[in-house]
Parts: structure tokens; C-alpha cells; sequence
């Protein structure tokens, strides 16, 4: 019985792992979260651009059913938030294809280019539904 108790004594002495109330998240942390996010993202998105597809094919009321979704307010939210994580994820990707390559893993540069990709990405999202819409 004394062993367990020695045992429970030094569990409780042991040093906690960082978690979310002592870590501070830094810019290639929350990036790479924000990449895993986005990408699951990009993969929920293919299924309404399947529909967009299939009601293409079928014609008629099967595309003006998916055409009023994709002109409502929640149509076009879901879009923009979707090509923003296309080109999240894409710019994000050529960043670890650089990191793959062994360039850009000191702080300064690592936190530049991830600055750099999330002013890329928002500067081409708005271009291409200003382009997309202008019409």
C-alpha cells in the first residue's frame, strides 16, 4: 500500500504538459492548424460542388433548385469562405513544399512567410469574387 501511495505522490509531482491555458500559439502554430481546418473544409466544399455537377448534368429543376442555393446569401458565404480556403491551402502548401526543402525554418522567416500567406490569401480571394461578380 505504500507503493501506491509513493506512486500517487510522484504523479502529482511530475510537470504538466504545455495545454491552451499555458501555451501561447504562435503564427506557425495557429497556421498549421488553420491548414488542417481548411482543408477539411475544401473536402466538406467538393460535395456541394459535386451537386453543382450533377444538376448540371440532370438539367432543368435539378440545376434551378442548386442555382438558388448557390445565389442566396448562405450560397455565396459558404463560396467565399471556400475559395479562401482553396487559396489558404494552397499558399500554405508551397510554404511546406519550401520547408521540405529544408529553407525558411528560422522564427523570422517562418513568421514572414506566414504573414505572406495570409495577405496572399486574402488580397486573391477578394480579386477573384471581384472578378467572378463584377459581371
Amino acid at each position: 500500500m505504500s507503493e501506491q501511495k509513493s506512486e500517487k505522490i510522484k504523479l502529482k509531482e511530475r510537470p504538466l504538459s504545455p495545454h491552451l491555458t499555458i501555451y501561447k500559439p504562435q503564427i506557425t502554430s495557429v497556421l498549421s492548424i488553420t491548414h488542417r481546418a481548411t482543408g477539411v473544409f475544401l473536402f466538406l466544399g467538393a460535395f456541394i460542388f459535386v451537386w453543382e455537377l450533377s444538376a448540371f448534368a440532370r438539367g432543368g429543376d435539378a440545376f434551378e433548385c442548386y442555382m438558388g442555393f448557390a445565389t442566396s446569401w448562405l450560397g455565396i458565404f459558404i463560396a467565399f469562405f471556400w475559395v479562401l480556403s482553396l487559396f489558404y491551402h494552397l499558399f500554405n502548401g508551397i510554404r511546406h513544399i519550401f520547408w521540405d526543402m529544408g529553407l525558411g525554418f528560422d522564427i523570422k522567416t517562418a513568421a514572414l512567410s506566414g504573414a505572406l500567406v495570409v495577405i496572399a490569401t486574402v488580397i486573391t480571394t477578394i480579386y477573384f469574387f471581384y472578378l467572378f461578380y463584377k459581371a
